[in-house]
């Protein structure tokens, strides 16, 4: 009798990983000791990063790196997610501060033509300004 009803059910699509899941992974499988440093504020109902914009910080030896997890693509009316990121970091008051003492990763997830998880990454330095962000990473 359960088998009969477990074929009228249903079945449920699973969304899979977040981007901020599939980020903790990569950087463990790197080494890293990793913390999601994100939070949901339930008074303004909305998700608050560390200082502004990391979503995960993580700790291998003195390396210390900050990660702001996204989806990499977008669509065509929105532009990409990544870009948007980059912006909103590189805007941020806290931007200048936090820069000098950590590393800032940018880690854009998008499915491959083969339907396989890859990663992007965009390594924001002490130098990225508003109007280096498009334009190669400064030296």
């Amino acid at each position: 009798m359960n088998a009969v009803l477990a074929e009228r059910l249903p079945r449920i699509k699973s969304k899979g990983k977040s981007p901020t899941a599939r980020t903790l992974e990569h950087m463990r499988k790197r080494g890293y000791t990793c913390q999601v440093v994100e939070h949901w504020n339930n008074f303004s109902r909305r998700r608050v990063d560390l200082f502004g914009f990391i979503d995960v910080l993580c700790v291998k030896g003195e390396d210390i790196v900050g990660v702001q997890a996204c989806s990499a693509g977008g669509s065509s009316k929105r532009g990409s997610d990544m870009s948007a990121r980059i912006t909103k970091i590189v805007e941020h008051d806290n931007w200048p501060l936090v820069c000098k003492a950590i590393r800032i990763i940018v880690q854009g997830w998008r499915k491959s033509a083969k339907g396989r998880w890859e990663v992007r990454e965009v390594e924001l330095s002490e130098g990225w300004t508003r109007e280096t962000k498009n334009a190669e990473q400064p030296a």
